[in-house]
């Protein structure tokens, strides 16, 4: 028998977080997250994302048996503003038993009638910078710290429960050596004379935060078209920047100006963690902490983790500059090894930034929908 179970205390919280550990404890391509950060991510007095949304935290028992989980999402500014009556479904994680998938998806739908929500999503998290989709190609490929892994079955129980395909997006990758740092070089100089734009670049983290706004307005700006794009709000700014942006190198981090001193474009690259959290096994103590901080400094491959232009800006060139910057800290850090993280397969506009690089897709990931 199946039994689900809402979380409703700390405890119940560590065994929704510790589950996945158990899951794929003996899959080398799955990434853990620091447990620490996992549960502060779940804290509705710590994260802002749950002053605009709903969430529910279930976990399946089978013989009294941890065997699923999933968190199941309103995000009322995504209801309200772009009104899409949808709930969603994250971070969930499952044996390979389509009747424990099917009770968990069904506390979802449940979830979602109570609100009169018209169809059901995921996976995906409380809003456009969390995690998204269930791996569909790629199982044999290392995860990301900013991307979830899964076993093949997921996609084949979630098809089988009748629900399609929603976002179908890719990751790609490409050597730092296909990069004509040259040609960028040339392209840059020319950009930057035609619209007298200015890269900032950066050694110390205080001098990137009184920007940091500025770039996340952008952000919500430059990517305001997509259907899907719900706004992030002054307090997932400081939240986000509070939690992330000191600990990314400053030299990863991109600014072009207008000779206003208008921000009109940005991009953040991090250094790949993914070994350092294999290592560290979800805990920063006692040698967590050492392993990330190498991979901050010592990593041969960066995961590419957002770029955004000003959408007047976006069709002349300024990305030749930011590339141009990036190939000089690249080659400055050793760089071998581009990431990019996961990008809908329809925007063609983004894939055209790469396209000079001649990026490999290795996976494949999707997001499922059933109308309620």
């Amino acid at each position: 028998m199946i039994e689900i179970r809402e979380v409703t205390t700390k405890a119940q919280m560590k065994d929704f977080v510790m589950f996945s550990f158990e899951l794929y404890k003996d899959n080398p391509y799955w990434v853990p997250p620091l447990i620490k950060e996992e549960l502060e991510s779940f804290d509705k007095t710590k994260n802002p994302a749950f002053l605009s949304a709903d969430a529910h935290f279930y976990l399946a028992y089978k013989d009294n048996k941890i065997v699923g989980k999933v968190v199941a999402i309103i995000n009322w500014d995504e209801v309200n503003k772009l009104g899409k009556k949808k709930v969603r479904f994250g971070w969930f994680d499952v044996i390979d038993d389509i009747n424990v998938t099917q009770a968990l998806l069904e506390k979802v739908e449940r979830f979602g009638r109570e609100h009169n929500m018209e169809h059901m999503e995921g996976p995906i998290g409380f809003s456009n910078l969390d995690k998204v989709g269930v791996l569909t190609e790629g199982f044999e490929e290392q995860g990301l710290m900013i991307t979830w892994y899964n076993f093949p079955y997921y996609k084949t129980h979630f098809e089988l429960l009748g629900l399609t395909e929603e976002k179908k997006y890719i990751e790609s990758r490409f050597p730092f050596k296909n990069v004509d740092a040259v040609t960028f070089s040339k392209a840059a100089e020319l950009i930057k004379k035609r619209y007298e734009l200015t890269p900032l670049n950066f050694t110390n983290s205080k001098d990137i935060m009184p920007l940091v706004d500025k770039m996340f307005d952008l952000f919500n700006e430059s990517y305001a078209k997509l259907q899907s794009f719900v706004a992030i709000n002054d307090i997932q700014i400081d939240y986000f920047k509070k939690k992330y942006i000191s600990f990314i190198n400053p030299e990863y981090i991109k600014f072009i100006m207008d000779k206003k001193g208008n921000m009109i474009a940005f991009s953040i690259v991090m250094p790949d963690f993914s070994d350092a959290l294999i290592k560290a096994k979800g805990k920063l103590f006692p040698f967590g902490f050492y392993h990330l901080l190498r991979a901050r400094k010592n990593s041969k491959k960066t995961v590419f983790y957002l770029i955004g232009i000003v959408p007047e800006y976006q069709s002349k060139g300024v990305t030749a500059i930011v590339f141009d910057e990036y190939a000089k800290t690249f080659e400055k850090f050793g760089i071998e090894t581009c990431i990019r993280t996961p990008e809908l397969e329809e925007n063609t506009a983004i894939q055209n930034l790469w396209k000079h690089f001649n990026p490999e897709v290795y996976k494949k990931r999707s997001t499922y929908s059933k109308n309620l």
